[in-house]
């Protein structure tokens, strides 16, 4: 069964099976997918295609669904199609500028609010901001916080301001710029980030997804660890004394990251793993009083 537009009278049921079907060599997530999709060409709820799955759609809602069917078999992500994402329950803007958030990266929020107590008015940098996904999650917990969050893509951070904007989240210091750079004469708290850690050598950024996404927010370097290496130098200047520097990084970084930060340094280096047991996470200690 195929999905042209011009077959009016396939049910909800009906398509959704074909979808499935065809996308079945694609995604992981072939059904879900669908069901996305199709709930958003309705704008109802997924809910509401297992509550009327007898239903037929408009014509331009078959041809907007067969459309964006096509790309999703191209690869092409869900969020992008949607242009949103979910990240600690927040709902997000993304597009092709800005990555998109991972349910993985929320434990790299629980590590920063485990570091950043409720009762006190902590100072926050996020770098490599992206969409915003870290420093809004943080500001919806901290709301006494001051938060700064950078990232050297203006597309990126135009996003970002817009997401803050739409959440009332509005508190959230965006600035221009890679890396530590922009937080020149400051010293925070807590400095977070999720760099790119891809090594330029792995060839799964060029045949899956992720090549929809920006090449500058994935890639770095020849073993992936660049933008980590500069993260890791620059923090010291902009960490108060006993500030926390907590970092994201790939399933295979748990002893290269860890190693990076003691030789900076930092103290009580701890690798995170992840629910799977995946090293996904490393934090340090900047002392009281460094040599």
């Amino acid at each position: 069964m195929t999905l042209a537009q011009d077959e009016p009278t396939l049910t909800m049921r009906e398509r959704l099976l074909a979808a499935s079907q065809r996308l079945r060599g694609n995604s992981d997530s072939a059904r879900l997918d669908a069901e996305v999709l199709l709930a958003a060409v309705l704008n109802r709820p997924r809910s509401y295609l297992h509550a009327w799955p007898e239903r037929t759609l408009e014509p331009e809602q078959a041809a907007c669904f067969a459309g964006w069917l096509e790309r999703r078999l191209n690869g092409e992500p869900v969020a992008y199609l949607l242009g949103r994402r979910e990240f600690w329950s927040l709902e997000l803007e993304v597009t092709p500028d800005t990555l998109i958030p991972r349910p993985e990266t929320e434990l790299l929020v629980e590590l920063a609010l485990e570091r950043a107590p409720a009762d006190q008015p902590v100072t926050i940098a996020d770098l490599g901001t992206g969409s915003g996904a870290i420093a809004l999650a943080l500001a919806t917990e901290r709301p006494q916080a001051r938060i700064v969050a950078t990232d050297q893509s203006l597309a990126a951070l135009t996003v970002a301001r817009r997401n803050a904007q739409r959440l009332n989240l509005v508190k959230v210091d965006f600035r221009q710029g890679d890396w530590c750079i922009p937080l020149t004469g400051e010293r925070f708290d807590l400095i977070v980030a999720n760099p790119p850690y891809v090594a330029v050598t792995d060839p799964r950024w060029r045949r899956s997804e992720l090549r929809f996404e920006p090449p500058d927010a994935l890639i770095a370097g020849p073993d992936g660890l660049d933008a980590l290496r500069t993260i890791i130098t620059q923090a010291p200047d902009h960490l108060k004394p006993g500030g926390w520097l907590v970092l994201e990084h790939g399933y295979d970084q748990g002893e290269a990251v860890p190693a990076l930060l003691r030789a900076r340094g930092f103290g009580e280096v701890t690798d995170h793993q992840d629910a799977a047991g995946l090293s996904r996470s490393s934090s340090g200690h900047w002392p009281l009083f460094p040599n």
